[in-house]
C-alpha cells in the first residue's frame, strides 16, 4: 500500500464545500495538480484563488480559456510583478484561506493523516 502523499481540495468559498479533491503517491508541486483540477469542474470554477505556488501560464491560460481572470499572485521577479500583485483585490484574494479553513476543519478532526476505510 502506497502513502498518499499530496493532496489538493477545490473549495467553494462561499459555503465552504469541497467541490473536487486530487490525492497523489508522490509529491507533486501545486502549479502541477491545479490543471487537472481546473479541466475537471470548469463549470464550477467562477474565479480561481491561488497563492504564488499557482503562478503557472498554464493555470493562467486554463483560465482564460473559460473567461474568467484569475486571482493569483506573481512570484516577484521583476519590478513589474510586484506592480501586478498590487493590482489584486485584497479582499477577493482575502477569500483563498477558506481553501485552509476546510483543510484544517478536516485535520482537526481526523487528524493529520487520513486513510480510505474502503479502496
Amino acid at each position: 500500500m502506497q502513502a498518499l502523499r499530496k493532496s489538493q481540495l477545490l473549495v467553494d468559498t462561499r459555503s465552504n464545500a469541497i467541490i473536487d479533491l486530487h490525492v497523489t503517491t508522490t509529491r507533486k508541486h501545486d502549479s502541477q495538480i491545479a490543471p487537472s483540477l481546473m479541466k475537471r469542474n470548469t463549470d464550477d470554477v467562477e474565479i480561481p484563488l491561488g497563492d504564488k505556488g499557482y503562478d503557472d501560464q498554464k493555470i493562467r491560460a486554463l483560465a482564460r480559456e473559460d473567461g474568467v481572470r484569475p486571482v493569483i499572485k506573481h512570484r516577484e521577479f521583476s519590478p513589474l510583478h510586484k506592480a501586478w500583485n498590487s493590482q489584486l483585490d485584497a479582499d477577493l484574494y482575502g477569500q483563498r484561506s477558506q481553501n485552509e479553513i476546510v483543510k484544517s476543519r478536516i485535520k482537526r478532526k481526523y487528524g493529520a493523516f487520513v486513510r480510505s476505510r474502503l479502496w
